[in-house]
């Protein structure tokens, strides 16, 4: 039985590259894999003054319509959002979501949020994010590559319409957090952006996989493994 096409997409700051050995890895178990780089994302040069969220969204759609079936959309960390959007407007053609370190993100991330652009401060990232199990190189690599987000990202969204979304088979890989604390979290803070959309699923398997925010670096090997299975476990239709 042939597996879904994989696509993945990267949180913020990162680009297809962040996926390398995730990638590597799941096309050695023959799996069919495509990692996008975002608009806005391609390099510190990039002109981001005119990139929309809906441009994020589209990006998205347009990778899932690329395949020749039904694909497993992987989305991690703040992409949760325009992924999320995108199985709104595509859910016949997903035929599972796997949501690393991430949720089914709806509304604005930070509608304060006033700037062009959202550089990548290596403090903060030291003093509010898991980094267990990175390596120093690593850590270089991630702060020598990382580029800017677009500052639409931050305070744009889009009106979610159709239902459909909600019956897509949803894993929720958990890492910086355990998933009773996502869970936990969904309940105490129903107006949370980031995880206003666990409450919206109707078919959802949490995975705990105790580790970094960024396990495609941490735990990449673990990471392609839990992928996979939902790929075979999810053949397209």
């Amino acid at each position: 039985m042939t597996s879904a096409p994989i696509v993945l997409v990267p949180g913020f700051w990162l680009g297809a590259w962040a996926w390398d050995e995730v990638a590597d890895a799941l096309r050695s178990d023959g799996h069919d894999v495509t990692a996008l780089t975002l608009p806005g994302l391609e390099s510190a040069d990039a002109d981001r003054s005119r990139v929309t969220y809906e441009n994020h969204v589209n990006a998205i759609c347009d990778a899932v319509r690329a395949a020749d079936s039904q694909v497993v959309l992987v989305v991690h960390s703040a992409s949760g959002f325009s992924g999320y959007t995108a199985s709104d407007r595509v859910p016949e053609q997903i035929a599972a979501m796997v949501y690393v370190d991430s949720a089914p993100g709806i509304g604005v991330l930070d509608a304060g949020f006033v700037g062009v652009e959202k550089p990548m401060v290596w403090e903060e990232i030291e003093a509010e994010e898991n980094l267990d199990g990175l390596s120093d190189a690593q850590k270089k690599r991630f702060y020598e590559r990382a580029v800017p987000e677009p500052g639409a990202i931050m305070r744009e969204s889009a009106e979610l319409t159709n239902e459909a979304r909600r019956d897509i088979p949803s894993t929720l890989i958990c890492t910086g957090f355990t998933s009773d604390q996502y869970q936990t979290y969904a309940r105490e803070h129903p107006d949370w952006a980031f995880l206003a959309g666990i409450a919206e699923l109707r078919n959802v398997t949490w995975i705990d996989l105790p580790t970094s925010h960024w396990p495609m670096w941490s735990k990449p090997v673990e990471l392609a493994r839990i992928i996979s299975e939902v790929a075979n476990a999810h053949p397209p239709g």
